[in-house]
């Protein structure tokens, strides 16, 4: 039950504690590795995807010294098919920071923890606060649906001084208590992810409904407020999808930076006529061009072109790059479209 002039985090706590999300493996522990990994994968990733992953990964990496050891293609191989591979290779370098420059502890405040490779100033909040009970306040995107909502923040997120702002609206509204921390940074978290939805909030059941703005107003649909929009491209790329009767396929690692960037793919050329000039005369006729698709990403449109040519023993096509066996490919970090059409064709015909 809500008390009249109870606080906005009060209320947050006491409904995480009774309502919230409490079953998932990276919650109930102080551990920042496990709270500061699944931060990570969590980053525009649903819940349930993350879920088949998380447990995987703590099985191969159980702690930040043995992914800090470990070699970046089998970090990747593991990530294969969360996409966003930037946070994968941020991942690595991050647990090889905290071991080289703290011993292998990650420190206790948000401050440190953003000097760190791939941690931003919400996901520092957050390590800091859920495993340290740090009053810092963090700013994900469900987060800044909600505060925008309950006090009515009108100005754009587009700018800068903006969502600095809102960053001070957000410190102030944090629970007095240190030990609150952990219950209010998940309760904020969970009411964006479960009640404050972005379309069709479920306002009935909020804790904090009776003096949110927005629902006040009649407008909930109308925060947050952000005028520019993501300038999309578009990138045709044509695929040598080379393989051999006994399943090898040719497979090339692709540059430190750009589109999958660290990442092994079959080779990808801007044209047909480069990825005919890698492909024995003999052997041009009997390509088979795959129907082309569109793999989305955050700013771009890759419109992919596969081209499947068969090679025999001491074949090999023009260009960087090795045969990988059947059994050594599904282990490698692959692009998505590229593991699935590995996937779909894994005896070709």
């Amino acid at each position: 039950m809500t008390t009249a002039g109870e606080s906005f985090a009060t209320r947050l706590v006491r409904w995480q504690r009774s309502h919230g999300r409490n079953h998932l493996p990276w919650q109930n522990t102080r551990d920042p590795y496990r709270v500061w990994l699944s931060e990570i994968m969590l980053q525009q990733t649903q819940v349930a995807t993350v879920l088949e992953y998380f447990d995987r990964f703590l099985a191969r990496f159980p702690d930040v010294k043995a992914l800090a050891a470990a070699d970046q293609d089998d970090v990747l191989g593991l990530w294969s098919g969360l996409g966003y591979y930037s946070r994968a290779r941020n991942l690595h370098r991050c647990a090889q920071d905290v071991v080289e420059r703290f011993a292998g502890h990650f420190p206790s405040t948000a401050a440190q923890l953003q000097t760190l490779p791939g941690i931003g100033r919400s996901t520092a909040a957050a390590i800091a606060s859920f495993c340290f009970g740090e009053r810092v306040a963090i700013l994900d995107g469900n987060v800044k649906r909600v505060l925008t909502r309950w006090l009515g923040f009108e100005a754009d997120l587009a700018r800068a001084a903006n969502e600095r702002e809102l960053w001070d609206g957000a410190s102030r509204l944090l629970p007095e208590r240190s030990a609150d921390m952990p219950s209010y940074t998940q309760g904020i978290m969970d009411l964006g992810a479960t009640v404050c939805l972005s379309r069709s909030p479920s306002c009935l059941v909020c804790p904090v409904a009776s003096d949110c703005v927005a629902r006040l107003q009649g407008r909930v649909q109308d925060y947050p407020v952000r005028t520019r929009t993501l300038r999309r491209s578009s990138v045709s790329l044509w695929l040598l999808w080379a393989w051999r009767e006994d399943g090898a396929v040719w497979l090339h690692k692709r540059a430190a930076r750009g589109v999958w960037a660290g990442l092994y793919s079959l080779p990808a050329f801007d044209n047909v006529e480069d990825l005919n000039a890698t492909v024995p005369p003999s052997l041009r006729e009997s390509a088979i061009d795959f129907p082309a698709f569109v793999h989305v990403l955050t700013h771009r449109d890759l419109h992919l072109h596969p081209v499947r040519v068969q090679m025999s023993a001491g074949q090999q096509p023009g260009g960087e790059g090795a045969w990988v066996s059947a059994q050594q490919w599904p282990a490698l970090g692959l692009p998505a479209p590229v593991r699935r059409l590995l996937q779909a064709t894994v005896a070709p015909d």
